[in-house]
């Protein structure tokens, strides 16, 4: 395995903030974090993330104090961030579904379990907590749904004004509802997700707002928090590594941070390479860019400016961190696959049926999983957790579509049971 991808223990450049500081992924441009606002590079455009003159171990961790995502506080870019109990999600068992794939050992790493219902609550601990530190005073971002919501919520607990765009009509309701009640202000756009991060993207780099979607590289540092408790959490339960880690791919930032966080790891000397999971990323059909670069064997991803799918929350089709995420995939040797809408709710069906309720993008990792053991790419004996990015209430039409339906019984006890016994 070669993790080549941004060498984490390159040396700290002079501008290096508090051992911290900000790279280019494609040239060698570096520069301090804080001390402007950044989202690519300025000599090259590439994407930027950020680097550590000093990378903690799993024994630094336990003595932390910190809760959830700031356990692993020695491996982010601020001490502290704007907080509300995010991170330390449940890594289930799914004895049916583990027995229906047939896999050594496969646990769900539920992040829908968060304060918001989603992963994203682990990015914005952190990208509004830099956004202090920065000096702005209004936070904006695109979003599908869960983004907002996780925005709206930390923005208004660090007293900041939120904006959001959204694409009109293809939001679930519930993650709209969270967004408003938490008092974003909510711009519906006629366009679909990409043409409102082209539009708050312009507004960030006219200095109108902080964006705080993944191309932000402050975010994909909440998330890779991920990738450390999943390792913790795996080896408690079972004594072992994972060997595949399978996760739906929308923009791509939860491959990206989960890669960055084992190279950290590798950089520590707390994994060898040979013990990175492999990384496996799911689209749905209709929004498959990602998919359409692996299995072409491309070096960049064509921008789909039609994509459709009922898994909303990876309804994508220009996933900003492909230029990490694809690197991810293949220096883990992985793969990319998609899925049908189809397939998507019938792994929705069988994660409930394990007890675990997700919205509809989060059951393409179990849909993605249960076609590659199928066709051979995932074999009997290896050790898999697939990511579940998003609670089933965040769509709840969904959940009810997938669902069985109601049955209307007469408001008396004998025709109840007369109807049971039917």
């Amino acid at each position: 395995m070669n993790l080549t991808l941004s060498n984490p223990t390159a040396p700290a450049p002079d501008s290096a903030d508090g051992g911290t500081w900000l790279a280019c992924i494609d040239c060698e441009w570096t520069g301090p974090p804080f001390d402007e606002i950044r989202y690519r590079c300025p000599d090259c455009d590439g994407l930027l993330e950020v680097r550590y003159a000093d990378l903690p171990t799993f024994d630094d961790f336990a003595k932390s104090e910190g809760r959830g995502v700031w356990r692993y506080a020695d491996a982010l870019p601020v001490e502290s961030g704007v907080s509300i109990d995010e991170g330390d999600t449940p890594l289930y068992e799914v004895p049916t579904i583990e027995d229906e794939v047939g896999v050594s050992a496969l646990r769900v790493k539920h992040e829908g379990m968060n304060p918001t219902g989603s992963f994203k609550d682990r990015g914005m601990t952190v990208g509004v907590k830099v956004a202090e530190k920065i000096g702005t005073d209004r936070l904006a971002c695109a979003s599908t749904g869960n983004t907002s919501a996780a925005l709206a919520c930390y923005g208004t607990r660090a007293g900041t004004e939120v904006l959001v765009l959204l694409p009109a009509g293809k939001v679930a309701a519930g993650k709209v509802a969270q967004a408003s009640l938490h008092g974003a202000r909510i711009l519906e756009v006629d366009g679909n997700f990409d043409d409102c991060l082209d539009i708050v993207s312009e507004l960030a780099n006219r200095g109108e707002a902080y964006l705080l979607n993944s191309l932000n590289p402050f975010r994909l540092e909440g998330q890779k928090t991920i990738g450390l408790e999943i390792v913790e959490q795996f080896r408690d339960q079972t004594g072992d590594l994972p060997d595949r880690i399978v996760l739906p791919v929308g923009n791509a930032g939860n491959t990206s941070a989960l890669f960055k966080a084992f190279r950290e790891l590798v950089a520590a000397g707390e994994l060898t390479p040979e013990e990175v999971p492999i990384l496996t990323g799911v689209q749905a059909e209709g929004a498959a860019p990602m998919v359409e670069a692996v299995e072409t064997d491309a070096d960049f991803v064509r921008r789909w400016d039609e994509v459709e799918t009922i898994a909303t929350a990876i309804r994508i089709g220009n996933p900003v961190n492909a230029p990490k995420a694809l690197p991810a995939i293949r220096e883990t040797g992985g793969t990319a696959i998609a899925v049908t809408d189809e397939e998507i709710t019938d792994a929705q069906r069988a994660l409930a049926g394990d007890g675990i309720g997700v919205e509809p993008a989060s059951a393409a990792s179990v849909a993605g999983l249960r076609k590659l053991r199928e066709s051979g790419e995932i074999s009997a004996d290896e050790n898999v957790v697939c990511l579940t990015t998003g609670h089933l209430l965040k769509d709840p039409d969904a959940a009810a579509n997938a669902g069985v339906e109601p049955e209307p019984v007469p408001a008396d006890t004998d025709e109840v049971l007369e109807h049971l016994s039917k």
